[in-house]
């Protein structure tokens, strides 16, 4: 285990718990090893060190090898978004003395999950006039604290016949901000008067401010070590930020010049189906890449295809790990287990693989061969047992241009909870097989 990277990482999560959070924090760490803006450059040669911002949300760093670009590259690509609840464009209401955050949740969560434990916002306002307020309440212990409630359990008796996924409802996961103060009671709106002059004082936003605003609910609270013997890392967002972070410090980390170009791709929305202008289902990879083309030289309209149909890719994705309290639904033998090391998974998808990418045997050969010369240890598995669920990752978004991907990321215990659980021998195992991978 490497106790420096474990803190490191650690930190990362604490300071970047959002999208646009993760990637100033990765820009601040990419300078500080050398990396550029890839417009400062005019031209790139082998060893230049580059990144490219898409949005605030998005963005991938490259160091430039020996080889033409158009032999390929070796791309590690994980997603920076999580898990949450989103404020919808007009949250703020008040209902019969307390006064209330309206959300909707974002990707795959349970519900019930989510009720009485502390939460935070992180996020950003936008004013009309273009300036940006950051937004973050909630996180640090001395500030207030947020929460959704829940009804006591002493008259609870007709929601808990309900199903877990029913029991509490996506309309009900309402944020508490704040109490009617005192005054008239024929005075409309003294709740979230009171609440927007609170907020007003803070950030210097007004009502209408909500309308151009991207404001994420997230659990409050740092990541920290778990277990007595400390041997595992419980925190919020880690899927899939235990992956982004080790597959950047293996791209920081870099030492010598690579024989292929080396990136690093780290993008927004996989857990809503990789949408949008800053998700893997878009022309983001293909832009980015013909930037870098360009700059080296290579401008020739079929360069870019050459490129990524030549290149390996690992999606560096979490797995779900073993739980032997409900082992009824993994398949033990094929199975990732906490501490087992980095985890490939040659498909996803769910039922008959749909809407995986399925790796090559070629190329998974290939990458034993690294990780044996290297001594990395790797597990092989899937998500769970046939049929009893499943999920998709970037990958096959990346296997449409041609190129060969699996993927490949850390061990999850609880995933998709407020708080995960990894193991920080799996971190670790992720980091050495990130770099070792750069040098394929």
């Amino acid at each position: 285990m490497d106790r420096a990277l474990i803190d490191s990482y650690k930190r990362f999560l604490d300071e970047g718990k959002t999208e646009r959070e993760c990637v100033s924090r990765t820009v601040e760490l990419a300078r500080a090893k050398g990396f550029v803006e890839l417009c400062e450059k005019d031209s790139l040669q082998a060893g230049d060190r580059v990144y490219f911002v898409n949005r605030d949300k998005s963005l991938a760093l490259f160091v430039i090898g020996r080889n033409r670009l158009e032999d390929g590259m070796n791309i590690l690509g994980a997603h920076i978004d999580s898990p949450r609840l989103d404020l919808k464009m007009r949250p703020l209401f008040e209902k019969e003395g307390i006064v209330y955050l309206n959300t909707h949740y974002y990707g795959g969560i349970k519900k019930y999950q989510w009720v009485t434990m502390p939460l935070a916002i992180h996020g950003v306002v936008f004013r009309k006039d273009g300036t940006a307020a950051l937004v973050e309440i909630g996180e640090d212990e001395e500030d207030t604290a947020l929460c959704i409630s829940d009804i006591l359990p002493h008259i609870a008796q007709e929601q808990m016949k309900l199903s877990a996924g029913e029991f509490i409802k996506g309309e009900e996961l309402d944020l508490v901000v704040g109490l009617t103060p005192e005054g008239k009671e024929d005075e409309k709106d003294r709740g979230r008067n009171a609440i927007m002059a609170i907020l007003k004082e803070r950030y210097d936003i007004d009502e209408d401010d909500f309308l151009s605003a991207e404001l994420e609910v997230v659990p409050a609270g740092r990541a920290r070590d778990m277990g007595l013997d400390r041997s595992m890392v419980l925190a919020y967002g880690q899927d899939d930020r235990v992956c982004a972070y080790t597959s950047l410090r293996a791209i920081i980390d870099m030492e010598s010049v690579p024989e292929r170009t080396a990136c690093c791709l780290l993008v927004d929305k996989e857990e809503i189906g990789s949408v949008g202008a800053t998700g893997m289902d878009s022309l983001l990879l293909e832009n980015i890449t013909a930037e870098v083309l360009a700059k080296c030289g290579e401008k020739d309209a079929i360069s870019i295809r050459r490129c990524l149909r030549n290149s390996y890719m690992l999606s560096s994705d979490v797995n779900s790990a073993y739980d032997p309290q409900h082992a009824d639904l993994y398949d033990r033998a094929n199975s990732s287990a906490l501490s087992g090391g980095v985890v490939f998974s040659k498909y996803t998808g769910s039922r008959g693989k749909g809407g995986a990418s399925d790796a090559d045997p070629e190329f998974i050969a290939k990458l034993r061969k690294v990780l044996d010369e290297n001594k990395v240890r790797f597990q092989m598995a899937e998500l769970a047992k046939v049929d009893v669920g499943g999920g998709g990752t970037i990958a096959k978004y990346c296997a449409w241009y041609g190129m060969e991907v699996i993927d490949c990321g850390v061990a999850v215990l609880s995933m998709h909870a407020p708080f995960e659980i990894t193991s920080a021998e799996d971190i670790t195992s992720a980091y050495e097989c990130y770099r070792a991978f750069l040098t394929l």
